[in-house]
């Protein structure tokens, strides 16, 4: 019995490793029937006594790691559905990227603002939930003509080949967007992995110039050295004490919890023989991300994290998001080019926020073009998200800004006040 559970467990490893070796090629198939042949030529080779619980267990193994190679999606990319309650446009850039855009025009009757204002999500590479949509129709309320697209290889925007998927490529993709709409500068509101292409954004003089101001809200690292930071982060999240999310995951199914888990470890490629870029993005649901979401809220509020997203509009790019975030972590600092920043800035930090301060910080401490950093208590990363009136407070610090009116909350953390917020503030 032991020895016939090892070769089942040798034959599962040693396909494991072939699948590694071979990149997946072939859907893995590739690997499946090498480890098969190899495993039962080893077998025969035992006695007639022997051989017969040793094969059943290589028969064990190979019903067992054919589920990898078995799809359970399309392997051609399947987009959401359009929104019922905005259009899909569809840009083609000028960097070769096709987006989905979403347009959200100045409500009849409010005050219109001349300047567009432009929506970065977070991710990167995924859908814009309907929860920010929500944010978004709340902005255009107040007079604001609001636009924003969802980045190349997410959403409803085409995908691109794996290697282009770089944080650069997004950072052009936004000067790009800017140029297609046409309305000369305008201002941008970056959350999250959005907040990071805004402020990687500021450090290039050609999209610079189009930006008339930048409201940089939750950032994560800015560059490679900034990436490499392990402090303390916010005040405690719904993380540890949140439920599970709801709905299935992709992940407990062998052939994508294999493959996301090799990528996630680095072992197979991005870009692999295994699963497809569009397949991947089929598969992956809103449960496969798992305490990330709750993560994103106070601990005070793990009982009542809302629904950010439906099933039918959720897309996420595992595998892309992964690229950009390499292509980040692999690149140099960009203090000096931010210190020369001349955009009208400011830095949004939320009191639950599960990002390291530091990240957060070294963009104040670097950019002297930021006039403002506004704290928000109460609320976590996704500032923004329906409950009690963190929208309406969201929403009043970003429309102070830029009317250049007062904030309605003090001016904390100054650059002089750094090393205290993130001794005080954990």
């Amino acid at each position: 019995m032991g020895r016939n559970l090892a070769t089942a467990t040798g034959s599962i490893l040693g396909f494991l490793a072939l699948i590694v070796a071979t990149g997946g090629a072939g859907r893995g198939l590739v690997a499946w029937l090498t480890t098969f042949l190899l495993a039962t030529a080893a077998t025969l080779r035992y006695s007639r006594k022997r051989r017969r619980g040793r094969l059943l267990a290589v028969a064990t193994a190979a019903a067992l790691t054919v589920t990898v190679c078995i799809p359970t999606v399309p392997a051609e990319r399947r987009y959401p559905a359009d929104l019922p309650f905005v259009v899909t446009q569809h840009w083609r850039l000028a960097t070769g990227s096709r987006v989905a855009v979403y347009h959200y025009p100045p409500a009849a009757g409010a005050p219109h603002r001349a300047t567009p204002l432009v929506y970065l999500h977070g991710g990167p590479i995924r859908g814009i939930a309907l929860l920010d949509h929500t944010f978004l129709r709340q902005l255009a309320g107040q007079g604001y003509d609001v636009y924003s697209y969802e980045q190349a290889g997410g959403g409803r925007s085409d995908l691109l080949p794996m290697p282009q998927y770089t944080v650069d490529r997004l950072t052009t993709d936004l000067g790009a967007f800017i140029d297609h709409l046409g309305r000369g500068p305008v201002d941008v509101l970056g959350f999250s992995s959005g907040a990071i292409v805004l402020t990687r954004a500021l450090t290039d003089p050609g999209v610079a110039a189009r930006v008339h101001r930048a409201i940089i809200a939750e950032p994560g690292p800015m560059d490679g050295p900034t990436s490499r930071i392990d402090g303390p982060a916010g005040r405690p999240s719904a993380r540890d004490s949140a439920a599970a999310p709801p709905g299935a995951r992709s992940t407990y199914l062998p052939r994508y919890g294999v493959t996301f888990g090799l990528m996630r470890l680095g072992l197979l490629k991005l870009d692999n023989g295994l699963i497809g870029q569009a397949e991947g993005v089929n598969a992956f649901t809103a449960a496969d991300l798992g305490s990330d979401t709750a993560s994103a809220y106070c601990a005070r509020d793990a009982l009542r994290i809302p629904v950010e997203d439906s099933p039918q509009n959720f897309s996420f790019n595992a595998a892309a998001s992964l690229r950009v975030q390499e292509t980040l972590i692999d690149s140099p600092s960009i203090a000096p080019q931010l210190s020369r920043s001349r955009t009208p800035a400011m830095l949004m930090i939320a009191e639950c926020s599960a990002q390291v301060r530091q990240w957060q910080t070294a963009v104040l401490a670097a950019d002297p073009a930021i006039r403002r950093t506004q704290y928000l208590p109460g609320v976590g990363h996704h500032m923004w998200n329906g409950l009690d009136d963190n929208n309406q407070r969201a929403a009043a610090v970003i429309t102070a800004f830029l009317a250049d009116q007062p904030a309605p909350l003090p001016d904390y953390p100054t650059r002089a006040d750094i090393a205290a917020f993130l001794q005080g503030h954990r």
